[in-house]
Formats: structure tokens, sequence, C-alpha cells
């Protein structure tokens, strides 16, 4: 059996509704797969989508360090974070260490609809790890 892909989902709030609603157009897709989102990201989620969701802290309060740590221990295969670029957010250092460590790792990340679209559309989405160490192409 092939394993799981893993993806983590979080969204500012000015893009939660965008990032729901693109978890529920792919909800066939993502029910096969292990999920991870930040706090009030992901109950959305799993109260518009009733998919297995697991709830990390919300961003400000740790979510996002979370999911930096699901990448650097390599149990983080695709990173979808919808952020506002028009918004000044307080923790806005945890984002962009997020950001960082994803490029780090060399972690496929989708920063708006149109990425995770090619994303999860791609032939490489199930067949090939980005990471060194799991399978290859």
């Amino acid at each position: 059996m092939e394993p799981r892909q893993s993806i983590g989902l979080v969204a500012h709030d000015n893009k939660k509704d965008d990032l729901v609603e693109w978890v529920a157009f792919n909800k066939g897709t993502l029910s096969l797969c292990n999920l991870y989102a930040t706090g009030s990201t992901g109950q959305r989620i799993i109260d518009k989508t009733g998919l297995e969701v697991t709830l990390l802290k919300s961003g400000p309060y740790g979510g996002d360090m979370e999911l930096g740590a699901l990448i650097a221990n390599g149990k983080l295969d695709y990173l979808i974070f919808f952020w506002d670029p028009l918004q000044a957010h307080p923790h806005d250092v945890d984002v962009k260490a997020l950001l960082r460590i994803a490029v780090l790792y060399n972690v496929p990340t989708a920063c708006n609809r149109a990425t995770a679209d090619l994303i999860i559309s791609s032939p490489l989405f199930e067949s090939w790890q980005y990471k060194s160490g799991k399978k290859s192409a």
C-alpha cells in the first residue's frame, strides 16, 4: 500500500473561506491524505467537509511552528498556506519562519489557490515524494 500524502493547511483570516472552499472542492483527493491544520482553519475545514484533520494550535499561538516542526521532522509532504499579502500580521516572524523551513526542506508550497490547484493536479502529486529518503520518480 502506498504511504498517504501528508498535507499542512493554514490560512490567514481573510483567506480562510478561500482555503475551506478549495478543500471542499478537492475533498475526494484530500480524503486520501493525512491532513494537518492550524486551529480555526482546521475546525472550519472539518465543519464544512467532514474530513479527518489533525488540529494544531492556532497560528499566532504556535500552530505555524508546529507545522514547521512537522516539516523539519520529515512528516509533511506539502504545505498549502493561503496567506494575505495585504494584511499586517503580529506573528509575521512565525509565518516567515514556516515559509523558510518549507523552502529549506524542499516541501512544495502553495500560497494561493492557483498554485494549490497545480500541486494537487500534478502527476507527481501521488507518484513521487519531493523529499530525499522517501520514494523517487
